[in-house]
C-alpha cells in the first residue's frame, strides 16, 4: 500500500459536483487533502483547500504523496499524466469510461515511472479508521484481519457487508 493515514492528497477535478461532494466526505473521514486542481480554477478554495491550474503548480506550493481524480473521461488522460509526470506515488482514478487504449499507455507509463494507479472506474481506497481515498460508504468498513480488494465497487460492498460479523 503506498498510503496511510500521513499520506497528504490532491484532488484532481475537485470544483466538479462530484470532486466537490466527495473531497468533503473524505475530509470528514480525515483524510489530509492539502490541494485540489481544476485548470482555470487557481486561486479558489473547495471546503478551505486552495485550488490550483495544475499538478505543478500545486507542487510548487505544498508535497503530495497521492492524487485522487474525478476528471471527465474525455480529459482524464491528460489528468492522470499530469500525476504520473510529478511521479506521485499513488493515484487513484474513480472516473469511468476513460478509452481502453488511453489506460494502456498511461499504465506503461507510470510503470516506467515507478508509480502506481488504481483505476479506472475505482471506488477507491479505504484503510478503515485511517484513510479514505475515493466514494466508498466508509460506514461499512472496519479495521480488522481481512483485506478486501476486488474489481467492482458494489461487488466489494457486499462482500465487506456479508463478512462484517
Amino acid at each position: 500500500m503506498y498510503i496511510d493515514e500521513n499520506s497528504k492528497v490532491m484532488v484532481q477535478g475537485i470544483t466538479g459536483n462530484q470532486g466537490r461532494f466527495h473531497t468533503k466526505l473524505m475530509l470528514d473521514y480525515g483524510t489530509n487533502i492539502v490541494a485540489g486542481v481544476t485548470p482555470k480554477k487557481e486561486g479558489e478554495k473547495v471546503h478551505g483547500i486552495p485550488v490550483y491550474n495544475s499538478v505543478a503548480n500545486a507542487l510548487k506550493e505544498t508535497s503530495v504523496d497521492a492524487s485522487i481524480i474525478f476528471v471527465p473521461a474525455r480529459f482524464c488522460f491528460d489528468a492522470i499524466q499530469e500525476s504520473i509526470d510529478a511521479g506521485i506515488k499513488q493515484t487513484c482514478i474513480i472516473t469511468e469510461g476513460i478509452p481502453v487504449q488511453d489506460m494502456v499507455i498511461l499504465t506503461e507509463n507510470a510503470r516506467r515511472k515507478g508509480v502506481h494507479l488504481v483505476g479506472p472506474n475505482s471506488p477507491g481506497i479505504l484503510i478503515p479508521e485511517k484513510i479514505k481515498l475515493g466514494i466508498m460508504p466508509s460506514d461499512l468498513c472496519r479495521h480488522g484481519d481481512i483485506e478486501v480488494i476486488t474489481k467492482s465497487g458494489t461487488l466489494s460492498y457486499e462482500i465487506v457487508k456479508s463478512i462484517d460479523l
